[in-house]
């Protein structure tokens, strides 16, 4: 027990306490601006696509295109690609603010294509009788599609809200903040193998939390 409690001794505690809510701040207005983008292109990804509402080739691999190439960069070599951008935009690219745009840039993509695997699985029949009815494409979008889909789209965020728990970890190799940030300072660079456990369970059970309350909700949501 002694040694235990020698292990976790000197820990800044207060430090991590801070770490963490830079992961969670990272993570709440990451994932807002992502949905805020993602969403919107998985919708249009979907309406483009083959044999759907506004079929349009062209303009869908255009998109799909994007969206793959984005999605391919490695999130770590994104980092460094949009520091110039990040500057240009908020004047910095270090800590929470910093962290934000190529949060949102890695993991907007990935939810689109996410949203768009969602909105294939609804009912085309649904649809077009939503359409038969002289519904416009805005009201078969907000009033048919969405509320169909809702459970996948849920799922969708929830994934993509767990790639961003990685990704902000991953941001502290720039100076990004949070406990990833914490965890290459301390944990590596200063060889505090206790700061690094401390750092790894905390997202863990970040992750973990993440999950149970995406699972209930898609469960709640669920017609089936």
């Amino acid at each position: 027990m002694d040694a235990f409690l020698a292990f976790f001794a000197d820990i800044d505690w207060p430090e991590i306490w801070q770490a963490t809510l830079d992961t969670l701040q990272m993570l709440g207005w990451s994932m807002l601006f992502t949905v805020l983008l993602g969403l919107p292109l998985g919708v249009l990804l979907f309406l483009t696509g083959k044999r759907q509402l506004l079929e349009q080739p062209i303009v869908y691999g255009l998109l799909s295109f994007l969206v793959n190439v984005l999605r391919s960069i490695p999130f770590i070599i994104l980092l460094i690609l949009m520091i110039p951008i990040t500057v240009w935009l908020i004047g910095t690219s270090l800590g929470v603010e910093g962290a934000i745009p190529p949060l949102v840039v890695g993991a907007a993509p990935f939810l689109a294509r996410l949203v768009e695997t969602a909105l294939r699985e609804v009912d085309r029949g649904i649809i077009e009788a939503t359409q038969a009815m002289g519904a416009s494409l805005w009201q078969i979008v907000t009033r048919t599609l969405l509320p169909e889909a809702l459970p996948g789209l849920i799922a969708a965020a929830t994934v993509t809200a767990i790639a961003l728990v990685s990704y902000t970890a991953m941001a502290g190799v720039i100076g990004g903040g949070g406990l990833g940030d914490l965890a290459i300072r301390f944990g590596y660079q200063r060889f505090q193998t206790n700061v690094m456990v401390v750092t790894v369970v905390l997202l863990l059970i970040l992750v973990q939390v993440l999950q149970m309350v995406g699972d209930r909700l898609v469960v709640k949501f669920s017609r089936r």
